[in-house]
């Protein structure tokens, strides 16, 4: 298998905020892996929020190039020669699963979805997400996604309490919150606790990732939901976690791909937690990834393409929360017109 890395540079369409930052532009990079006359497409999204940069993503991928193999159906195989060599790197290691699964469905000439056994039918829709923001630029943001089932919307800051309640105002739609980890477990009941007459459905990591006697205390305290985010990267974590929260938040680029992700998902279920499959700022192949699993998932928050400007590629995510998952084989991702690079 040949391995080859592009940067795929993309732009929100207005500065997102959320607790810990704001950012408009977004260095991605693709990976390509080529074997038998065939091509499968992978994105990493790293995030410096989990200690990521796109020079780390190319140089886990550099190091893995050589121990990939010649067999793309081989995936424990080449497992454990990746982590024989290299550990962790999150989103290098989901693009490049990601671009295995589109290779080996592609070669079947079957949708990744159908591969794992999936039923389609059973896809929730997904919520579009609200960056922190004054209530002016909240207002500006909020007449672009009145239509749509869901929104989330990211707390943390002075006023973003008036700033919810003036959604609200507005929105008749199903509600949710994400504090990115802002609030002390204390804060952060007096926060939900103001905040439930607003028909909230969950909250996202209320309190620092570590933190998990917190996250059993905001649970006890709180009357909405309280789902993990930050706090829940890998398989080990689910077992931390149980008693602790409602649900988890399970995103392709921390967990390492697809496969991760689905074992996630069954002990979740063991567990007793409802799931949420979460997005970073990705494109359409990083969310088409992901949504190869969304028939398992509660809820869908997918929605990275929906806040770029310039998203390359067309695939499983669509307009207004509807994730459509195509017969098309592997990932069903396809380049927009003009997008594709020469």
């Amino acid at each position: 298998m040949q391995l080859r890395l592009e940067t795929l540079t993309v732009h929100s369409r207005h500065p997102f905020r959320i607790a810990h930052g704001t950012k408009q532009e977004y260095a991605n990079t693709l990976v390509r892996i080529e074997h038998d006359g065939l091509e499968g497409l992978g994105e990493a999204s790293p995030s410096h929020y989990y200690g990521e940069t796109p020079e780390m993503v190319a140089e886990a991928l550099k190091t893995w190039a050589p121990h990939l193999g010649n067999d793309p159906f081989a995936f424990d195989e080449i497992d454990a020669r990746l982590d024989s060599v290299l550990q962790g790197h999150g989103a290098a290691r989901a693009a490049l699963e990601m671009a295995l699964h589109d290779w080996v469905g592609k070669k079947l000439g079957v949708p990744v979805w159908k591969l794992l056994g999936l039923d389609r039918s059973r896809t929730p829709l997904s919520c579009m997400t609200l960056g922190m923001a004054d209530p002016d630029e909240m207002e500006r943001k909020l007449d672009e996604i009145l239509d749509f089932p869901m929104i989330k919307v990211k707390l943390g800051g002075p006023g973003d309490i008036e700033n919810l309640r003036r959604i609200r105002a507005r929105y008749r739609g199903k509600l949710q919150v994400d504090a990115n980890t802002a609030w002390t477990p204390s804060d952060a009941v007096r926060a939900l606790r103001a905040i439930e007459p607003l028909g909230i459905e969950l909250v996202e990591q209320p309190v620092p990732r570590g933190d998990l006697d917190g996250l059993k205390f905001v649970r006890e305290r709180s009357p909405i939901p309280v789902f993990a985010d930050e706090s829940a990267h890998h398989l080990s974590d689910i077992g931390l976690l149980a008693g602790r929260v409602d649900g988890i938040n399970l995103k392709i680029m921390k967990t390492g791909g697809i496969r991760e992700m689905r074992r996630m998902i069954h002990a979740a279920r063991a567990h007793g937690m409802q799931v949420m499959l979460g997005s970073m700022i990705e494109t359409s192949l990083g969310l088409s990834a992901a949504a190869q699993l969304a028939p398992l998932a509660d809820y869908l928050d997918l929605d990275g393409h929906w806040l770029l400007a310039d998203d390359p590629f067309d695939g499983a995510p669509r307009e207004k929360g509807v994730i459509a998952l195509s017969d098309a084989p592997g990932l069903g991702v396809k380049w927009r017109e003009g997008a594709r690079p020469a």
